[in-house]
């Protein structure tokens, strides 16, 4: 049995909680303040606290560094109804065992709490120093898991590989675990691959000595080296000219980097952070990117969800922007209406939140009387004005693409959604079988064959389609 402080000034959460410890066969002691949760712990040592951070007096983040003082360290969960970054980097890098957003799923705090119980028997959580952060928004489920992996990295000298959509926000959160890193005080030097000729691609990162070539009249510094005691970001990584990967991997293990033209080694000491939309697995079978550099990059890694991923972030970024697109002549602030809300919702936002950053600025400078009515908005930025519909017609890549744009409209309708798995069987089996049938004139045994069907099920299924078998 186990000893469990729950602290939290709302009496209903206080009991939900000491019910849920009870249950797990557990001793429960309650606080409704971060004092009384101190005087308590240093009367009788708690094995787990979870601890919210709005409390009367003395904040729930402040009190960790109090009871780690008191008591030694001790597993804390964080309970908090503001799920920002910010919380998430102080709560783990004060030594938080997880953090949890309200309202939260008894089953998950069950999990939670049941992992924090086997914890308590280990010394490893080593409280840190919170520092400041801004940028990266969102309180979904989606967004809180995304916090909490990089306050997770943040601390370490892991290489770290951000995967997702152009316009997610891969930067932002690359400078987010820089900024929480022990290199915070170094540089952060961001390098768009995608934007480097492939023939100076090697000079721009690695550097080269005067003379080098026909145009260095002088030596230039490469991005390597600049990074030099800090964060190299590598935006756009499966873009690295496959010629130049191997020099790449070899500078990341050796901490040396090789000016062209030069035979001198210049040490340098950086934490690598790469980002990408596209799928790396996929290129190193083709034989685009190399598997041993993908694995350098890779110790840890973080998907940043598309927007349309996250919907209920929509509004709150939205105002989020809205706070800085002030209008410059009246100092007005813009304000949206519920039905401009629900058209931000409703769109499929296929360029992320860099999107509708601009469609938020734009409709701030169309708007009249400070309210952003939907006529304000620009209009729906499509897949294939992106690019992200090039597939050749008729491919796999088309088809996947073409699927999941249907799932996606069809799991927004919770009617529809009841019944999606039939629904797709009835949209792709009746073409599929109707092919067979004609390959095969008709014959329905061969066709069954073909689809790795018995003759009775196909039938059966030509039936229930209303598909004549001539």
């Amino acid at each position: 049995m186990s000893k469990l402080l729950i602290v939290d000034d709302e009496e209903s959460i206080c009991w939900g909680l000491s019910q849920l410890g009870e249950s797990l066969g557990h001793q429960v002691r309650m606080a409704s303040s971060a004092e009384q949760a101190l005087t308590f712990a240093e009367e009788e040592r708690p094995d787990v606290v979870v601890m919210d951070v709005r409390l009367p007096g003395i904040d729930g983040l402040t009190a960790m560094q109090g009871l780690y003082d008191r008591i030694g360290t001790v597993p804390v969960i964080v309970i908090t109804a503001y799920g920002d970054l910010q919380t998430a980097v102080e709560a783990v890098r004060k030594g938080a065992f997880d953090y949890i957003v309200k309202p939260f799923d008894l089953n998950q705090m069950e999990r939670v709490l049941e992992k924090a119980i086997d914890e308590s028997q280990r010394d490893v959580l080593m409280p840190g120093e919170p520092k400041q952060v801004e940028g990266l928004v969102g309180s979904t489920p989606e967004m809180q898991n995304v916090f909490k992996s990089i306050a997770l990295v943040a601390g370490s000298e892991a290489s770290v590989l951000l995967s997702g959509e152009s316009g997610t926000g891969k930067e932002l959160a690359a400078q987010a675990i820089h900024r929480f890193s022990d290199r915070s005080e170094g540089p952060f030097v961001a390098v768009n691959i995608a934007s480097l000729s492939e023939g100076l691609a090697e000079s721009e990162l690695f550097g080269h000595a005067q003379g080098a070539f026909t145009s260095a009249d002088s030596a230039r510094v490469g991005f390597l080296e600049q990074a030099d005691q800090g964060t190299l970001f590598l935006d756009e990584v499966a873009d690295i000219p496959l010629a130049i990967q191997i020099k790449l991997l070899r500078a990341l293990e050796e901490g040396e980097v090789l000016p062209v033209g030069s035979n001198q080694r210049v040490k340098t000491s950086f934490r690598v952070i790469a980002a990408t939309h596209r799928n790396l697995e996929s290129l190193i079978k083709q034989g685009k990117f190399r598997h041993d550099l993908y694995f350098r990059l890779c110790t840890f890694q973080i998907d940043i969800p598309p927007l349309r991923k996250r919907v209920t972030d929509i509004r709150v970024l939205a105002e989020f922007f809205l706070e800085r697109f002030v209008d410059r002549q009246t100092g007005m602030q813009h304000r949206l209406t519920a039905e401009t809300v629900a058209e931000l919702e409703r769109r499929p936002w296929y360029g992320n939140v860099r999107e509708l950053r601009n469609a938020i600025e734009h409709a701030a400078l169309r708007a009249r009387g400070g309210t952003i009515l939907p006529e304000d908005l620009p209009a729906a930025v499509s897949q294939s004005f992106l690019g992200m519909g090039e597939a050749p017609a008729g491919s796999e890549a088309e088809i996947s693409m073409l699927l999941k744009q249907w799932a996606e409209a069809q799991l927004t309708d919770p009617e529809q959604a009841a019944n999606v798995y039939e629904q797709l069987l009835a949209l792709i089996e009746p073409p599929v079988m109707e092919v067979a049938l004609e390959k095969f004139h008709g014959q329905c045994a061969p066709a069954a064959r073909c689809l790795g069907l018995h003759r009775t099920t196909l039938s059966k299924k030509l039936k229930q389609y209303g598909i004549e078998n001539s």
